[in-house]
């Protein structure tokens, strides 16, 4: 009985310690920077076109990643230049709203 109590009040901390950390140590990014985003859907082509459209820039780049062991999921890389957090979420709202998008990484 006695190792139970110091063993449940240790990761009582542990779990209060790593909340707080959250709130305190928010990642910060400096803009601009390029970001990469792994996109997943059914159809390579159509998956490749929905990209060109939504990251219309010049400096983005477009390349293959893995497919699913049946082949019925593949997954690209996109690889843009974001200039601020805002732009780095409108590309992300623009990826998860395209019917030929269907995971984002």
């Amino acid at each position: 009985m006695e190792n139970i109590l110091p063993r449940a009040n240790a990761a009582l901390h542990c779990d209060t310690t790593m909340a707080n950390k959250d709130k305190v140590n928010k990642v910060q990014i400096q803009y601009p920077c390029r970001w990469l985003y792994k996109v997943i859907g059914l159809d390579p082509e159509r998956l490749h076109q929905a990209l060109v459209e939504i990251a219309s820039d010049e400096s983005c780049t477009i390349t293959p990643s893995n497919s699913s062991p049946t082949g019925k999921y593949h997954c690209l890389n996109l690889e843009v230049t974001v200039r601020s957090e805002a732009e780095r979420n409108s590309i992300y709202t623009a990826l998860k709203a395209h019917p030929q998008i269907k995971i984002i990484l």
